[in-house]
């Protein structure tokens, strides 16, 4: 099975560019083998609820998708990362129903957390309530209905199919271990730990992001994945300082400040904050510029000014194509106001010239570039699914039949982005060191080099000109 490396990963649902796993790996021998050298399949096990966010157990891949064999072979190929939903589980698990079947005679008893047992009280007073960084306008729970007929509240962060876990418990510890390590037996070189930060609560806290609670826990995870070197990739939408704080202690981060920051720069024309976060962002990262879920906003505070934020956010529905504000509303099953929801190639209006500057600073980031499977295709907003399901996210969520993509990699845009893709997985330059260079308030420079290898791009974000010169194989200068 393939470990880490340095060269670009796909993100993308199991069901997304066909059907299921066998028609993935189809699509990805056939038109991206070269332009992709680690892939992250969204959750792929059997789920009750938030595209596969609410997964219902860990040792089996979803029918419809295929089986482990489908994993592992993909495995071999490129380096896998996998979800692991550390926080919370299913309300349809076997765990769960054992507990609503079996309350205290259950094993998992201990698997969640009972209110009667976390609060001193039972219940958070008025000032708990309001210390906890939380999701939802009132105390996170929802109501356990036993079968004996008796009922009581168990945290719920998010959604009444998500079961907060209680991840101090033996109970937990156990489950932890076993589902990581069936995890790495499969091949996964890289495990994303999703909501990790509301995994660490405390009465009287934010039970959010608690130290030092979370870096024993983090460091408790990796002692699990280090015997099969997989690595652990922590994931956290929150102030940047949040991820400088992770990446200090030598754990991967995502950067998810970098989207906002490249469509402020490339509205405007101009680059100076975007310099500015190039200069001290981790080195140690993984870049996006989308994912399955919608454009960051809360990640570039403080990286941007707050009126340069109110003004880019306000301007996506103006420059952007097919994308509204009611789209982030109770209309459409949505009212995340830290995100926008949106293809990033719509973002910037459909725009080649912009995408493809935008995907060229990506590559040149410190980091592993993650590319999503609708930016990969340069996809724009998905307005048919989005009124089907009435969910805002959908817009960035298209279903890909094969003959389509077919299709779609013959479009320029496409077919330059993957050249890009190919000289980033290629290049030696990039295994080397990072320099924004001098240049104009209008202008961007990226020097990467190792040895007597290197690569510079230079951009004009006003034009949305761009250039890559090059060392070749022979060291002689080449430009793209």
């Amino acid at each position: 099975m393939k470990k880490l490396e340095n060269k670009i990963m796909l993100i993308t649902y199991a069901d997304s560019m066909g059907h299921h796993l066998k028609d993935l790996d189809q699509v990805l021998e056939k038109h991206f083998s070269k332009s992709i050298g680690g892939l992250h399949i969204l959750p792929f096990f059997p789920s009750s609820g938030d595209r596969g966010f609410a997964p219902m157990d860990y040792r089996k891949v979803a029918q419809e998708f295929g089986d482990w064999k489908d994993i592992e072979r993909l495995a071999e190929k490129y380096f896998m990362m996998c979800d692991y939903m550390i926080n919370h589980i299913s309300a349809q698990s076997p765990y769960y129903q054992s507990f609503l079947r079996e309350k205290d005679e259950s094993e998992y008893k201990d698997l969640f957390i009972r209110y009667k047992d976390f609060w001193e009280n039972g219940e958070p007073t008025e000032e708990e309530v309001g210390a906890i960084y939380k999701r939802k306008p009132r105390a996170p729970y929802t109501v356990a209905h036993f079968a004996d007929g008796t009922k009581e509240k168990v945290w719920c962060t998010f959604d009444e199919e998500q079961i907060d876990i209680n991840c101090k418990s033996d109970c937990a510890k156990k489950f932890i271990r076993e589902n990581l390590e069936c995890l790495c037996q499969h091949g996964m070189a890289m495990i994303r730990l999703d909501a990790f930060a509301y995994a660490t609560k405390k009465a009287g806290t934010s039970c959010f992001f608690i130290e030092p609670d979370v870096w024993e826990f983090l460091k408790d995870c990796e002692r699990i994945t280090d015997p099969y070197e997989a690595v652990i990739l922590p994931e956290i939408h929150e102030h940047y300082t949040m991820q400088m704080r992770i990446a200090e202690k030598d754990y991967y981060v995502y950067d998810f400040a970098l989207p906002m920051l490249l469509i402020n720069a490339l509205y405007y024309g101009k680059t100076e904050y975007l310099k500015h976060w190039l200069e001290i962002c981790p080195r140690k990262q993984f870049t996006t510029l989308d994912t399955h879920d919608g454009i960051g906003v809360v990640d570039v505070k403080d990286l941007l000014p707050d009126e340069e934020i109110e003004r880019t956010k306000e301007d996506i529905f103006k420059f952007g194509a097919n994308v509204k504000k009611v789209y982030n509303t109770a209309d459409y099953h949505n009212l995340d106001i830290y995100q926008i929801n949106c293809t990033y190639y719509s973002a910037l209006g459909d725009d080649d010239r912009s995408y493809l500057l935008a995907r060229a600073v990506q590559f040149f980031a410190p980091g592993i570039p993650q590319v999503y499977y609708v930016g990969l295709l340069a996809g724009k907003n998905d307005i048919k699914l989005l009124e089907e399901t009435k969910v805002g996210r959908n817009i960035n969520r298209h279903y890909y039949e094969l003959d389509e993509i077919d299709e779609e990699v013959k479009r320029p845009v496409v077919q330059r982005l993957l050249k890009l893709m190919e000289f980033r997985n290629e290049h030696p330059a990039f295994d080397g060191s990072f320099e924004v260079v001098a240049s104009g308030e209008h202008e961007l420079t990226i020097r990467r080099q190792k040895d007597d290898q290197w690569a510079v791009l230079r951009a004009d974000f006003m034009t949305k000109d761009f250039m890559i010169s090059y060392t070749n194989s022979d060291g002689k200068e080449e430009r793209i």
